[in-house]
């Protein structure tokens, strides 16, 4: 009797159980969904505003831009004489010996040769570490001045709504032709040289102003480095 009583009592607990069971399972199943991302706030599209720059030229351009180029180049005005000065006298020496080459000894002639293969290897070594040194100096001074312009850049444009600005210095820019009214090359120098208080170079040391037109405007290379002129061989 008593084992009877046990098993109906586990029957019962076992019942009791499995109700409780599905009675969570039924609220589970009637609660209400948590909110969807449906119900956020609309995403409202803004309208696309585009403007195309000529960063390269924008920065040459800047008055701060041709100062410093022109400082650059005032620096390695001295290194130029020298290669200047070393040129001719590779040239003296080889008109000397075209001159005289009959009337010299074998012995002369050849060591006035060698003299002269060595000046002119000179000449190419220290153009070379010239040129480097040069395009080096330039490049840097262009990345320092670049960054600077660049904050303009993002301040102009989100202050004018500008959604999109493409570089066109380049020459594989994909912008085959733009409007007048969307190149902002000119705002972006006047409004850099606004705030950095440069004055403007003088009008004979100012390069030619970059044309807006129809088209992109063209992009503005590094300038060559000085270099002696190539002896004659």
């Amino acid at each position: 009797m008593k084992r009877t009583l046990a098993i109906a009592v586990l029957l019962a607990s076992g019942l009791m159980l499995n109700a409780t069971n599905a009675l969570n399972a039924a609220a589970q199943t009637l609660a209400p969904a948590p909110a969807t991302a449906a119900s956020a706030a609309p995403i409202v599209p803004v309208p696309a505003k585009v403007a195309v720059l000529a960063f390269q030229v924008a920065v040459a351009q800047t008055n701060e831009g041709q100062r410093n180029f022109a400082d650059v180049q005032k620096k390695f005005e001295p290194k130029q004489a020298q290669l200047k000065a070393l040129n001719d006298e590779v040239e003296n020496l080889k008109k000397q010996l075209q001159a005289q080459g009959d009337k010299l000894s074998p012995a002369e002639s050849a060591s006035r040769t060698k003299t002269i293969d060595e000046k002119t290897k000179q000449l190419q070594r220290q153009a070379e570490d010239a040129r480097n040194d040069f395009q080096t100096e330039i490049q840097d001074m262009y990345n320092a001045l670049a960054s600077k312009v660049y904050t303009v850049v993002d301040a102009y444009a989100k202050e004018q709504g500008y959604t999109l600005v493409v570089d066109v210095s380049e020459q594989q820019s994909p912008v085959l032709w733009a409007a007048d009214s969307t190149n902002i090359t000119k705002p972006i120098i006047d409004a850099y040289n606004a705030k950095s208080g440069v004055p403007a170079p003088p009008p004979s040391a100012a390069p030619a102003a970059t044309g807006t037109g129809n088209k992109a405007p063209a992009p503005r290379r590094t300038p060559a480095a000085p270099a002696a002129p190539a002896p004659n061989n």
